[in-house]
């Protein structure tokens, strides 16, 4: 996944018993504070119609203000992107506020700096709020070069849905820089898209799969060929198996082509 870009289902809603802040006050507060989650407005804005260069000029100015002036400097480096916000972001990896803290994680996804790999991993792996974590979970898929891979997998094992989510995602990151990584990060996904109980995090390993599929050896391909066929036919959610289904589409093997064509032919996928 190119640095810029958001992974390809959209953004899991975890449940009030997953998250220790009262999702719903946070999320109110959050729309108040950021109109939005920041994941939702990265990319969003056409950057020609505005000067970014001033943006980030008064971005940093908020940044060095009191909390109401911090979050809105928060929001621009969130969609902007300028190194002199780096050395500002980074103390707020520890504020006492979680929606700091997360806006703080979500702007250094967007301005990566190696500064940040270690905060950044302290928090996947001991911050209290889902919200932060899952924050950290999307960011580092723009720390490819660093240390992630076992953290990340560590993740997908154990945290929570919205976490787990996106850390497949940059699991499918991770691994697409060799096939060193390839490899621990497809047996992971494979492993996930088999038993995680959440059809969206099935869905995404799915999809993680397809990525990564090139920087396979034989054997793994082979097996990520036969997994996602049998997650297409015997699912119990349609989203995954059109997802295992794109995914096998997009390998574009003749072979395999004409294999799903002769399972439309028989009426076993629409």
């Amino acid at each position: 996944m190119p640095a810029e870009d958001l992974p390809h289902p959209a953004p899991f809603t975890d449940s009030n018993t997953d998250l220790v802040l009262d999702p719903e006050v946070l999320a109110a507060e959050l729309a108040q504070e950021l109109l939005g989650d920041p994941l939702d407005e990265i990319d969003t804005v056409e950057e020609e119609a505005i000067d970014v260069a001033a943006v980030c000029d008064w971005g940093l100015q908020q940044l060095a203000g009191d909390q109401d002036e911090r979050l809105q400097g928060l929001r621009v480096f969130c969609e902007h992107r300028d190194p002199r916000a780096i050395p500002l972001l980074l103390p707020l990896l520890g504020s006492s506020c979680p929606i700091v803290r997360m806006s703080a994680v979500y702007a250094l996804g967007r301005n990566p700096s190696p500064l940040a790999v270690e905060p950044l991993l302290g928090l996947l792996a001991g911050d209290d709020n889902g919200y932060v974590r899952k924050a950290v979970a999307w960011s580092l898929g723009n720390y490819t070069d660093a240390p992630i891979l076992n953290p990340l997998i560590r993740s997908l094992q154990m945290d929570v849905a919205a976490v787990r989510l996106w850390a497949a995602s940059s699991l499918a990151d991770a691994g697409g820089t060799g096939a060193a990584k390839a490899d621990p990060a497809a047996a992971q996904l494979l492993l996930t898209l088999r038993i995680d109980s959440e059809p969206a995090v099935r869905s995404n390993s799915a999809w993680g799969l397809g990525r990564l599929y090139p920087d396979l050896v034989e054997p793994r391909q082979k097996e990520v060929v036969e997994c996602l066929l049998q997650t297409m036919l015997h699912d119990a959610e349609s989203g995954v198996r059109e997802e295992a289904r794109l995914a096998l589409e997009q390998l574009e093997q003749p072979e395999l082509l004409e294999r799903l064509q002769t399972l439309i032919d028989d009426g076993l996928i629409g």
